[in-house]
């Protein structure tokens, strides 16, 4: 399931910066390391030797849970915030991304667009700020990404 959500955002970015393919919703990872997750606490009948001060059932029905989150489509195919002002102002100003905008320090989304860049930031997601290649940026960004994440998550293979 990894591997289809990753390959369905790999190549997005959204007009905010947001790589879509760093994001662990978008790229599926949630999904699967909550599933393996389960899997392994199952398998291994954590519950029956663990720690005694968790709720095991809970832990598993939380995990269960998390793997309901449908992943991302990211914004340039719908998904993202519904009603996002950026995605709105950006494609009526035909432009791909903020960081291309000649108003951006007058922008009356600018409070938005730096709450989201710097929310993404501290969660890990990576941002583009500024007006460069956006493919060789995601193809530098996604070889990061690659050493980061096991392989077998996001990209399918663990060669």
């Amino acid at each position: 399931m990894a591997t289809k959500a990753y390959d369905n955002v790999k190549r997005q970015m959204g007009y905010c910066g947001i790589w879509c393919g760093s994001c662990v919703v978008g790229n599926g990872t949630l999904g699967e390391l909550t599933k393996r997750y389960e899997e392994l606490i199952r398998a291994y009948g954590v519950g029956d030797w663990g720690p005694e001060d968790l709720d095991y059932d809970s832990l598993v029905q939380g995990l269960e849970s998390m793997q309901r989150i449908p992943p991302c489509s990211g914004c340039l195919m719908g998904g993202g915030r519904e009603n996002c002002e950026l995605r709105t102002c950006a494609s009526k100003k035909e432009l791909d991304s903020c960081s291309e905008c000649r108003d951006i320090a007058v922008c009356e989304h600018g409070e938005i667009l730096q709450h989201m860049r710097s929310g993404a930031l501290k969660a890990g997601l990576l941002v583009n700020t500024e007006d460069v290649d956006r493919q060789q940026l995601i193809e530098k960004w996604a070889a990061n990404l690659k050493a980061k994440w096991p392989c077998c998550i996001l990209f399918g293979n663990c060669q």
